[in-house]
């Protein structure tokens, strides 16, 4: 009868069981880390629902503009003018990605409220028929 060779940590369990268990501790952490559960119906303000694709859209036209300032400084400045030059461009594409990101979040989060909403009717529906 052979011995499996012991971990050097002094533990019984085998590398699979311990691969097992942090992958199954991973799991937990990431289903019990989720913000929202779809069984609450408390009612959240507008503000709660999209602040942040505001902040993102808000810090992307912030930078965006601050880039255009950048980039037309190369235009009038003589001193630094490679510094604007480099810095302009990267600090316009940076607040257009932010501003585009933001943009696309505002309907992604529409279509998950009303995707919620029909969750919760459905919900109500079953449990009404199915409670008798």
């Amino acid at each position: 009868v052979e011995i499996p060779p012991k971990s050097p940590d002094g533990s019984e369990k085998s590398p699979q069981s311990k691969e097992l268990l942090t992958s199954n501790t991973a799991s937990t952490l990431c289903i019990s880390s989720r913000s929202e559960s779809v069984w609450t119906s408390a009612s959240r303000s507008k503000w709660d629902i999209y602040h942040k694709p505001v902040i993102v859209v808000s810090v992307g036209a912030a930078v965006f503009l601050f880039g255009i300032v950048i980039t037309s400084l190369s235009c009038l400045q003589t001193k630094n003018k490679n510094v604007y030059k480099m810095c302009g461009p990267a600090f316009l594409s940076l607040g257009l990605m932010l501003l585009v990101c933001g943009l696309v979040w505002i309907p992604i989060i529409r279509k998950k409220q009303k995707q919620r909403q029909k969750s919760q009717f459905l919900q109500s529906l079953k449990s009404f028929f199915f409670n008798r």
